[in-house]
């Protein structure tokens, strides 16, 4: 990370402008004239405070196929089959091994987070230091970037268990922080945001993609990162908070499970596509689903038809079988959920168990139940079989969307896992890349 920030503020800013005629997709330039980060920093005019925007949602992409099958694989959820043996090897722990701190799986998602996260900084900083903007066009450039900061650093606790809150000075980064703090953090820079776009007015000076499509005013976008902080709340367990924060969202217990911000993705120069996306029936470059997930499905269930396919052609690597594959998207430009109604539903939920609303969290969970086509839950009725029935929901709904090995972790369920494998492991973080243990 060191090194990554260290490039960008003395060879230049990455610029990502949107693709001329389009609104879905970015295309990702280097522009070898564009300012540096010392130029920006001070009196940057509006145009270069939006190409820091358009850059901040391009790299929020980053790292996500990446993430999503790695934890995935380690959860017991996917196996990716494809040509690098360390997916069915390390993140299963194959005979023993350990996993590697200076492997892809180690360092994408952790250097993708924080170039983001350093975008968004830089944004922060220029958009308080220049004299072109109006003080409610300055509220909107900051609450959209906290907002973005406190969701990335939500993502790095779910993956490595850790991460690092202060990174303005690239030659003097703050310490690696453990889940709590950097939750009391992200909480704390959530509601910041969420007062900055009240003092935002009516709209953006700035555009965002089609992928926030209804989340793209001071308002809207609000409605999001109310929804980052019911989830935040929950993670650190404040089940009140979250029903408030949420209640200020966009959850809507009788709305279409599918609205939320979306990740964009194009095949334009310089853009990227959907790397989840896979081809029907492909050997080679798969993402097969675990037997359990099959087998342990609830009768009638319509997410296992609508979320993979069976193998035309079943075939096993590294001694792994499954007998069906990925088909969350149609085809490699397909958007990614950032978040969803169907999650805010989950999460309300769990906040619900959490406060001690049961009955509240019975009847969302029949919602999503409902929704995939079973009936309305009839277990107990107590804290713990809800939460049961909580988390076996969010498993089939939120299905190879980077949730269950987060899931599994702080319900302390990893042991339950299944060993796919004699002498396989179960891994419950990915390891912080060893650069950055060397700082």
């Amino acid at each position: 990370m060191k090194n990554i920030f260290k490039k960008i503020s003395t060879t230049g800013l990455v610029v990502l402008a949107l693709l001329a005629g389009t609104s879905c997709s970015f295309d990702e330039v280097v522009d070898p004239n564009g300012p540096s980060v010392d130029g920006v920093l001070t009196n940057a005019s509006k145009g270069q405070l939006n190409e820091l925007v358009v850059g901040i949602e391009s790299t929020l992409r980053n790292g996500i196929a990446i993430e999503t099958t790695a934890s995935g694989t380690m959860a017991r959820e996917l196996y990716l089959f494809d040509a690098d043996p360390r997916n069915t090897g390390d993140l299963l722990g194959k005979n023993g091994i350990g996993l590697d701190n200076n492997s892809f799986y180690s360092t994408t998602q952790w250097a993708g987070s924080y170039r983001c996260i350093k975008n968004a900084t830089v944004l922060i900083e220029a958009a308080m230091n220049t004299d072109a903007v109006t003080a409610a066009e300055m509220n909107g450039y900051v609450g959209f970037a906290k907002t973005v900061i406190a969701y990335e650093l939500i993502q790095m606790i779910k993956s490595y268990g850790q991460a690092r809150i202060d990174v303005s000075d690239p030659d003097n980064l703050g310490p690696l922080l453990e889940s709590g703090a950097v939750l009391d953090y992200v909480r704390t820079i959530l509601d910041e945001a969420n007062a900055s776009l009240n003092n935002a007015g009516g709209s953006f000076s700035f555009n965002l993609s089609s992928g926030f499509d209804g989340f793209d005013s001071p308002q809207g976008f609000g409605e999001f990162n109310r929804a980052v902080a019911g989830m935040a709340a929950v993670y650190d367990g404040d089940g009140n908070a979250a029903l408030t924060a949420l209640s200020n969202s966009f959850l809507d217990l009788g709305g279409d499970l599918n609205v939320g911000p979306k990740h964009i993705f194009g095949l334009g120069g310089g853009d990227q596509s959907n790397g989840l996306f896979k081809v029907d029936g492909e050997n080679g470059d798969q993402i097969i689903v675990h037997d359990s997930w099959i087998d342990e499905a609830e009768p009638g269930d319509s997410r296992v038809e609508t979320k993979t396919n069976p193998r035309p052609d079943p075939q096993g690597q590294d001694d792994l079988n499954g007998q069906f594959e990925t088909d969350l998207y149609e085809t490699n430009t397909s958007p990614i959920d950032i978040m969803r109604n169907e999650e805010l539903i989950l999460l309300f939920a769990e906040a619900s168990i959490l406060a001690g609303n049961l009955g509240n969290a019975e009847d969302a969970l029949n919602v999503i139940r409902n929704a995939a086509s079973l009936p309305d839950y009839s277990g107990d009725s107590t804290s713990s079989a809800l939460t049961s029935e909580m988390l076996r929901q969010r498993r089939y709904s939120l299905w190879c969307e980077n949730h269950r090995m987060y899931d599994l972790r702080r319900y302390g369920l990893s042991n339950t896992l299944p060993i796919d494998r004699p002498g396989d492991q179960i891994f419950n973080t990915l390891p912080v890349p060893l650069a950055e243990t060397q700082l």
